[in-house]
């Protein structure tokens, strides 16, 4: 497929975003309006775009690579999930509408204090930021080698341009945009998804040998259950995805802020576990398409050839962009692939870059709070500029960052700092002791420090263990044991206490 067809299918797709850009934000001013939407959201268009805004490019490319490796294991993962969403439904909304929170972070302020309110704001700006980087960076760099290298178009550029028109659909509507672009691009990415899978499933030779090449790569075998030390056996993925839900998705600005556009908690409930379900299905056919295209590649050995010549670690994230740009499967599946891929990643990176600067905004600079209203309208726009450019720069360092496959770099990543954040909402939410405010961001510092060490020496010091991404959940865990370490029981009950 032709770079200059490429780049035109791009520039059309974010012509269309502009132009819905255009259309939801007319008549939208102030703050309210970009934080909140003015809670007029549907429930269904919130949870039909939030299926691309979890799933992002990394899905879009790098679980179909996963099943190379692990087969169809990521089930289990997927798993831990509907036990999230669930938690998420009937413990963590309810809080939120309850307190009428603009940016979910304004609980910790209210239980613990200022100190503790902002350190829960840097950590998930902190992760939000390098996660998002992270999930653009491989889009980018798909985009850089199969098109703007070829025309001498350097790296920074196309990213810049890139956010810069994220920037433009995103800085009058806010969140109200983010909802409607969100089920365009949700809408685009699946059918990307079943139209590959669709022509691919074709070129093998129909479903019934397609099914039977997919029994053998482990379609039907999800959970790994004879090597407890393994970081893929099946409690630790099902934990693992239990709480990576929990972490980024209940405790992530970024998708909550989409959940508290709903008019009320009973339309947000049903969102979520709508979503969840229709999550399960859409990460089961992911990892048919990778299966998929493993197969093909099997079959064509030219193309086998072209994967071989990437480096060692950019080989798994390649084998969807070669097979559907280079692959000789024609051109429909071509412009559907990419459409997808930029569908699935500015689906994430738009809604990152709002909520960003709302929590920077609200949490930070605290400019819901300010009478004067033009001026802390004037400061979110500053505040949206500069998390732009912090992007930018992230992304230039995002390589960094990049481990075997782009999807455990994001968790690993998100294993360190959404941690605290596990620690300090349940630490609040389950016990009514005091904590020092002033103290607890000693404690979010020292845990992920334990945790890094701990993971650095597991293998020498406990025979070969090694674990997964349930160590989310072990970073909260030991959080909520360092902040009731520093707490002491309410007033109330020392006199109860006395009195007994």
């Amino acid at each position: 497929m032709g770079g200059i067809f490429i780049l035109l299918i791009i520039f059309g797709y974010f012509g269309l975003l502009l132009f819905i850009s255009y259309l939801t934000s007319r008549g939208t001013t102030g703050n309210d309006a970009f934080f909140t939407g003015n809670k007029s959201s549907k429930w269904y268009l919130v949870s039909f775009g939030m299926i691309g805004a979890s799933l992002s490019g990394v899905t879009f490319i790098s679980i179909p690579g996963l099943v190379g490796g692990s087969g169809f294991t990521y089930m289990q993962i997927v798993i831990g999930y509907l036990f999230g969403y669930a938690t998420i439904a009937f413990v963590l909304l309810p809080l939120y509408y309850k307190l009428n929170l603009t940016s979910i972070y304004s609980y910790l302020g209210d239980r613990y204090g200022a100190w503790t309110h902002k350190t829960g704001a840097i950590f998930f700006l902190a992760s939000r930021i390098l996660g998002s980087s992270v999930r653009l960076f491989l889009v980018a760099d798909v985009l850089d080698y199969f098109v703007m290298s070829r025309y001498g178009i350097p790296f920074e550029a196309s990213v810049i341009v890139t956010l810069l028109l994220i920037y433009l659909y995103t800085f009058r509507g806010g969140i109200k945009t983010i909802v409607w672009t969100d089920t365009l691009q949700t809408l685009f990415m699946l059918i990307a998804l079943v139209v590959s899978v669709v022509l691919i499933t074709q070129h093998l030779g129909g479903t019934e040998v397609t099914t039977a090449g997919l029994k053998s790569l482990g379609m039907t075998d999800w959970f790994l259950t004879d090597d407890p030390k393994s970081n893929n056996y099946f409690i630790k993925g099902i934990l693992g995805g239990f709480f990576i839900t929990i972490g980024m998705t209940g405790l992530d600005q970024d998708m909550m802020q989409k959940n508290l556009t709903c008019k009320n908690l009973k339309e947000a409930r049903k969102n979520v576990m709508w979503l969840s379900v229709t999550l399960f299905l859409v990460n089961f056919v992911f990892l048919m398409l990778g299966g998929l295209l493993f197969m093909y590649v099997q079959q064509n050995p030219e193309i086998m050839d072209l994967i071989m010549q990437m480096p060692e670690d950019k080989q798994t994230d390649r084998i969807f962009p070669i097979v559907a740009l280079e692959g000789g499967l024609g051109a429909v599946i071509g412009v559907v692939f990419i459409l997808g891929l930029i569908a699935a990643a500015y689906s994430s990176a738009d809604s990152a870059l709002t909520a960003l600067t709302t929590s920077a905004s609200v949490d930070i600079f605290n400019v819901d709070k300010w009478d004067n209203k033009a001026k802390a309208e004037r400061t979110r726009k500053m505040i949206h500029i500069g998390m732009t450019v912090i992007t930018f720069i992230v992304i230039l360092l995002a390589n960094a960052f990049k481990d075997r496959d782009v999807i455990n770099t994001i968790f690993t990543i998100a294993g360190y700092t959404y941690g605290p954040l596990l620690g300090l909402f349940f630490f609040g939410i389950i016990s009514k002791r005091m904590v020092n405010d002033k103290r607890t961001w000693i404690i979010c510092i020292i845990v992920p420090v334990l945790i890094y060490i701990f993971k650095s020496y597991e293998a020498d010091w406990f025979d070969g263990y090694k674990s997964g991404h349930e160590i989310l959940g072990v970073n909260g865990l030991l959080c909520y044991l360092g902040l009731y370490f520093i707490s002491k029981p309410k007033k109330t009950e020392i006199n109860q206490a006395s009195e007994n």
